[in-house]
């Protein structure tokens, strides 16, 4: 049994995860049309050629005057000025304000020479060429002064930024159909299993869908990463190496696989895992998903030797999924550029009890209510590692420390939420 357990080290979730982000780094980069950046992170300083915005312009519809014209105007005692064009958005004036005239101007459109301030619309009224103000405005009024938002030459956004949707407006507004960033890593997936076929294909006795790679998938897809579906792989060492090699062959950054990380006589993964590469096997503190395979397997595409990490998760849907959520979601993360790479949690009180558990980290599928300002987190039934049901109608996994013996009603607990 110590043979065992020197095989396998019981390792901290902490102590887990950070050896497997010891083991990935931020990917290289690539230019990318703006709109297909989203979310990812920039790899390179933006800076302005331009200003923003490149002339002083008008902030709202009205009148282009010069302001010392509107000294002492009011609706008792209007100042009248003779109106000498009409100027849209987009365009530049052809007459010059002066001293008793004004420009009709639109909402955006550049401030005509000689005005220094606008007066709304809704102070003025005109009739034929004449109008009427009805209010003194200050010089500056309603002006906006070229490159007030964004200096020609400043440093508009840096290295490191997630790009939300204002950053993309702003790349837009500084001239920029595309940007370098950090490239989506591409994780090849492989469900491995005797007892697995296609989702498409019909149950005969003994076999069940291939759930696990899908879920996997979209885990990857939802991370922010590329899945390469490399489908089933059966208990045999021949097929096994060969779906692995086949997912190398193109090009994965990650490769992950689900089953045969247990303990079991039929489970070849162990055994090819470390034919091809350098793998490491722990029992992590952990429940659903105390088994797990990490290390890396180095392969060459046309001459260039490539360091490609993997991590094998158990066979059970449950299993699998939260072991991506502490283990691969944090990896991807940190391969593609974002700094902190931990999931957010937030705090609950438990509406129901843990009777009894042993003494390593649960994490719980609950439901998440909440009440008079406060999260409440129910179980989603039985917590079984087989039952995929749980998770679906999870709002997340809530965490149950390893020194807990139990949960009682009202305990205080951390929630990993989804998404």
């Amino acid at each position: 049994m110590s043979h065992a357990h020197e095989l396998y080290p019981m390792l901290s979730v902490e102590e887990a995860l950070e050896r497997v982000l010891s083991m990935v780094h931020p990917l290289d980069s690539e230019r990318t049309p703006i709109l297909e950046t989203l979310g990812r992170v920039l790899a390179e300083d933006v800076f302005a050629q331009d200003n923003i915005p490149p002339h002083a312009n008008t902030a709202m519809d009205g009148y282009a005057v010069v302001a010392a014209n509107t000294a002492g105007a009011t609706p008792a005692s209007p100042k009248e000025l003779r109106v000498i064009e009409n100027l849209a958005a987009g365009y530049v004036a052809q007459e010059q304000v002066t001293p008793g005239t004004a420009i009709r101007i639109m909402t955006g459109a550049p401030l005509p020479e000689g005005a220094d301030a606008v007066i709304p619309f809704e102070e003025t009224a005109q009739a034929g060429a004449r109008v009427q103000l009805f209010a003194a405005v200050p010089m500056g009024a309603n002006v906006r002064l070229a490159g007030e938002d964004v200096r020609a030459g400043a440093r508009v956004l840096s290295a490191g930024a997630r790009l939300r949707p204002q950053e993309i407006g702003m790349l837009a507004a500084l001239g920029r159909s595309e940007v370098r960033v950090i490239r989506r890593p591409r994780v090849a997936i492989l469900a491995t299993g005797d007892e697995l076929v296609d989702i498409e294909a019909p149950l005969t006795p003994g076999k069940i869908h291939n759930s696990n790679g899908y879920s996997n998938a979209a885990q990857v897809l939802s991370a922010g990463g590329v899945p390469l579906m490399l489908g089933i792989a059966r208990d045999s060492v021949d097929d096994l190496t060969a779906k692995i090699r086949e997912g190398l062959a193109q090009g994965a950054d990650m490769l992950l696989t689900s089953g045969g990380v247990s303990v079991g006589d039929f489970d070849v993964v162990k055994q090819v895992l470390a034919t091809e590469g350098e793998m490491t096997f722990w029992r992590v503190r952990m429940k659903p998903g105390k088994p797990l395979a990490f290390g890396r397997i180095t392969t060459e595409t046309d001459g260039v030797r490539r360091t490609v990490p993997v991590l094998g998760t158990p066979g059970n849907p449950v299993s699998t999924m939260v072991s991506f959520e502490l283990f691969v979601r944090p990896a991807l993360m940190k391969m593609l550029g974002h700094g902190d790479a931990r999931q957010a949690t937030l705090d609950a009180i438990l509406d129901d009890p843990i009777p009894s558990k042993d003494d390593r980290r649960h994490y719980v599928r609950v439901w998440i209510e909440e009440r008079d300002g406060v999260y409440h987190a129910r179980l989603t039934g039985d917590q079984g590692s087989g039952r995929l049901s749980s998770m679906v109608s999870a709002d997340g996994l809530a965490i149950i420390p390893e020194e807990w013996a139990n949960a009682p009603v009202g305990a205080r607990v951390k929630v990993m939420v989804f998404g």
